[in-house]
């Protein structure tokens, strides 16, 4: 497997990890922690600490975990669109665009909402255009991301291991400023303006 193809496996195993828990959350969870490990051992860590909570967990307790998360708590809301627009009409016209890209490239959300970082995940993991791909990261999941970590972070959630993780892998600055997303990510103004640029 080439670096391009690690890193659309990597996509896909994150994009896995954050939807809702199937039986084999570990097995990818482990998948992610080998290729992760030899390019990039900080992200591997986080993603380690998750494995280790998944390993001891069961199925039942995985899905409740979840659940909690990301179904109950709107600060961690899976749904990008939310977070950088709310309940407004720019979250529709947000998911429009996304499911243009979805249909131009051959690409299905299937019976999820174009904006949930699980489905963005899964897109990236094929895209080839780079421009696309560098938009959808830098004007939108990133910023979501820092914003989930940070709360994850506070309550030590499991899964905010696997936010830092991705986003370790997403942008590898992120290690300075994971302690502190709410200080690098003090208005979402610029990265709007960004969206209806570039996407």
């Amino acid at each position: 497997m080439d670096v391009k193809q690690s890193l659309h496996r990597i996509y896909e195993i994150f994009s896995a990890l954050l939807n809702y828990p199937e039986p084999d959350l570990l097995e990818r969870a482990q998948e992610g922690l080998v290729l992760l490990a030899p390019v990039n051992p900080e992200a591997a860590f986080r993603l380690e600490e998750f494995c280790a909570f998944a390993e001891k967990t069961s199925p039942g307790k995985m899905e409740e975990v979840y659940t909690h998360t990301f179904d109950l708590q709107m600060v961690c809301s899976p749904y990008a669109g939310y977070h950088l627009f709310g309940e407004s009409h720019k979250r529709g016209v947000f998911m429009a665009k996304l499911n243009e890209h979805y249909r131009s490239h051959g690409f299905s959300a299937g019976n999820e909402l174009a904006d949930h970082i699980s489905v963005i995940l899964r897109f990236l993991a094929a895209q080839e255009d780079l421009h696309l791909r560098e938009a959808l990261l830098g004007e939108s999941l990133i910023p979501v991301l820092k914003k989930m970590a940070q709360s994850l972070t506070e309550n030590n959630n499991p899964y905010g291991k696997v936010i830092e993780s991705l986003l370790l892998v997403l942008e590898p600055s992120s290690a300075i400023s994971l302690r502190s997303a709410s200080s690098a990510h003090p208005s979402l103004r610029e990265e709007r303006k960004g969206i209806r640029n570039a996407i």
